[in-house]
């Protein structure tokens, strides 16, 4: 069976709100509807032609079950379209774009909505010493954000890792990243976030959010809330690391770290031989991808084995990427996968990298930054002309993920 090219359509994502900040009021469900109706007008498809629906979250609720279906059913679309959740931590939202793509590859559907959904500020805390029942003493309750970041790899094996910060320190030491080095990324991310908005860059890729109010009309949430225009050495030479209490030589700052978000993103997959008849104008192809295993205590340097097994299957190398998108967990995570690549600190391949800013600027809303990177590159790769472009992303507990994509016209 010959496979059939999986096409990206209608790359779109909302507006990345900061924890606990403007898209707090909305739910997870809530906000995956939002996109989905938003994909539906924007891309002209019928939604009785969509084949399933597939939604990556990393912190599921049985608030909103199997949420690529809850989603779609609260979206008043039809009920005869399936769909279910995915979730590979930060890399849920290109696996989904991914399983979505083999199906249509596959002969399994023709046409797929991929996508993700996280709303950081209304992870619920929860316990697990009710189910049979307290007959003395205390109970706990787990705040799921820390928890799952503390039980992300199994105890008994790997130890106690207290969460992702540690696993950054980790890197900056293996890989000599400074406080400084580290500074200097997060200003670059945040300065050309804020320049890719003063250029209109995300115009195209943005649904804006009407968000209720208890009072009066909605109020239209239309801007990421997390980046700093202002952001300099001088600013965030003065935040202390997280870790300085007990590590004298730390790094990781609140501002040289990727943040907690909400936001939704989402898109179509489509087979090449549809696209025609359903009358969609295709973005991107999806060309290949790999994911690959790592050390969960050093979790951030995924991209290096997940690109070098994508670079071994596909025959490709760096010499055929034109663009570089990395999902920037923490500054010293960025920069020891540029040297577990091989760049050096004047690499010229570093202006392809990130070139509107990304998870220090933009946020990390975990489920959805897959689609918001997605989006991005998909733009850019048609403003620059550049035929391919490389997504990747470390994962929480060890992994690595990336995957190429093709430009279409």
């Amino acid at each position: 069976m010959q496979l059939r090219r999986a096409a990206i359509v209608s790359p779109l994502r909302t507006p990345v709100g900061k924890f606990l900040g403007a898209l707090a009021p909305l739910e997870a469900g809530a906000l995956g509807a939002i996109i989905l109706k938003a994909l539906v007008e924007r891309s002209g498809i019928d939604p009785e032609r969509v084949d399933d629906v597939i939604f990556s979250q990393g912190y599921g609720s049985a608030e909103a079950p199997a949420i690529g279906h809850w989603s779609w059913l609260a979206a008043g679309l039809p009920l005869e379209v399936p769909g279910y959740q995915v979730d590979r931590r930060c890399g849920s939202g290109l696996q989904s774009v991914v399983n979505a793509a083999m199906m249509v590859q596959t002969g399994a559907a023709d046409v797929v909505v991929a996508g993700g959904v996280e709303s950081m500020s209304n992870v619920e805390h929860y316990t697990t010493d009710l189910r049979q029942g307290v007959r003395f003493g205390d109970m706990t309750l787990h705040d799921r954000l820390t928890r799952g970041r503390l039980m992300s790899q199994p105890i008994e094996r790997f130890g106690v890792i207290s969460g992702m910060i540690e696993t950054a320190e980790n890197l900056a030491k293996d890989y000599g990243i400074s406080r400084e080095a580290s500074d200097a990324y997060a200003v670059r991310s945040h300065q050309r976030a804020a320049a890719a908005w003063d250029e209109g860059k995300f115009d195209a890729q943005l649904v804006p959010v009407e968000i209720p109010q208890r009072r009066g009309d909605p109020v239209v949430f239309a801007k990421d809330e997390g980046f700093r225009a202002d952001a300099s050495m001088e600013s965030l030479g003065a935040l202390r690391a997280i870790e300085g209490k007990t590590n004298p030589d730390a790094v990781v700052t609140a501002g040289n770290a990727s943040q907690q978000n909400d936001a939704a993103s989402a898109c179509l997959v489509v087979a090449e031989d549809k696209l025609e008849e359903l009358g969609l104008e295709p973005m991107l192809w999806l060309h290949g991808w790999a994911a690959a295993g790592c050390d969960p205590s050093r979790m951030g340097i995924g991209p290096v084995p997940a690109v070098d097994r994508l670079f071994t299957r596909s025959g490709m190398g760096w010499d055929d990427i034109g663009m570089v998108e990395l999902n920037e967990a923490f500054a010293p995570q960025v920069l020891a996968v540029l040297k577990g690549w091989g760049w050096s600190d004047d690499d010229s391949r570093r202006d392809m990298l990130n070139v509107n800013g990304s998870g220090i600027s933009l946020g990390h809303p975990i489920g959805a930054t897959g689609g918001r990177i997605l989006a991005d590159m998909a733009h850019e790769m048609q403003r620059r002309e550049v035929r391919f472009g490389l997504e990747t992303m470390c994962i929480g507990g060890g992994q690595g993920m990336a995957a190429i994509f093709e430009r279409a016209s």
